[in-house]
């Protein structure tokens, strides 16, 4: 196994942002199948990966401990900002949850005897083991997939298609709603706590607005008609950088391309159940009405219109 080792020595980096990727890529997934078009995801990656930070550097709590604290704060602040923002929708939503995400960009910036300002956080402690990232994606998948199933996820649906039909049906539109929220707003927080004990060193500029936008074409590259969608999104987005190494001056050029044609060509994205679903019988064409009347056992009459007129001949 010395050829997984030398692999694993240098690319484990890449395998692990692959999974703290992928939480991202599902944090906003679930907005995004109740309706929601939220841009707030780095901001909450960026409160999930400060708190637990903070928590085990300045308090030196247990890991699991400063996880928890880095998915409960953005819990909190999702809860308080999601009153009046979830009000919106649409670019509206957007626009708005993309200002808080400035907003907190801005606080932190300024809070520098907590944060650290513009040189950020140094030196945090390397607690993320590969097989804690593996966990919290496999946890993640699980239970969405049973969400899904449920009726919270039948909500979710419902709420995507048409939200004034599914409060007429009895949805509690503005709690799903909610929920969802504050859902994305936990992964997001436990993908930023697990990246900030990774990489050791956790700024102000890795979570701006286009961290935001990066999050959001994981989801959308991938595609959100399945789970797995914005997990390949995610996994794409990450390789495709070391892929392209060789032509590093031309690297963002290649990688717009790409992106663009898959949009173009594959506008659900890459992983579409139903480009998947082989074997399926399609519909028959449906028979042609019997003749009426008595006119079953006649033959039909022949057309005798003069060629180019709508009269009879």
């Amino acid at each position: 196994m010395e050829w997984f080792d030398n692999f694993w020595a240098v690319y484990s980096n890449v395998v692990l942002t692959i999974g703290t990727n992928s939480l991202l890529a599902l944090s906003i997934w679930l907005t995004l199948a109740c309706g929601m078009l939220a841009m707030a995801n780095a901001a909450f990656m960026s409160i999930g990966a400060y708190t637990a930070a903070l928590l085990t550097m300045n308090f030196e709590l247990p890991f699991p401990l400063a996880l928890a604290g880095g998915m409960a704060a953005p819990m909190a602040v999702a809860f308080v900002i999601g009153k009046p923002t979830l009000r919106l929708s649409g670019v509206y939503l957007a626009m708005a949850t993309l200002g808080f995400g400035e907003v907190v960009r801005v606080i932190v910036l300024n809070a520098e005897s907590v944060t650290g300002g513009a040189l950020g956080l140094n030196g945090i402690p390397q607690l993320t083991e590969w097989w804690h990232v593996a966990l919290a994606v496999v946890l993640t998948l699980a239970v969405l997939a049973r969400l899904r199933r449920s009726k919270v996820g039948r909500a979710f649906e419902a709420i995507k298609e048409d939200e004034t039909a599914a409060g007429l049906m009895g949805v509690d539109v503005n709690s799903t709603k909610m929920l969802a929220f504050v859902l994305g707003a936990m992964l997001a927080g436990l993908a930023g706590a697990l990246n900030a004990h990774l990489t050791f060193f956790i700024g102000p500029g890795e979570y701006g607005f286009d961290r935001g936008v990066e999050i959001l074409t994981m989801a959308i590259l991938g595609g959100i008609s399945s789970l797995a969608g914005p997990v390949v999104g995610a996994a794409i987005l990450t390789v495709l950088p070391e892929v392209l190494r060789a032509v590093t001056d031309f690297r963002s050029v290649v990688t717009g391309l790409i992106l663009v044609g898959i949009v173009l060509f594959l506008p659900k994205g890459i992983w579409d159940p139903a480009r998947f679903r082989w074997g399926k019988p399609t519909p028959s064409r449906p028979l042609a009405a019997p003749p009426r009347g008595g006119d079953a056992g006649r033959p039909a009459e022949p057309d005798r219109r003069h060629p180019g007129s709508g009269e009879a001949v």
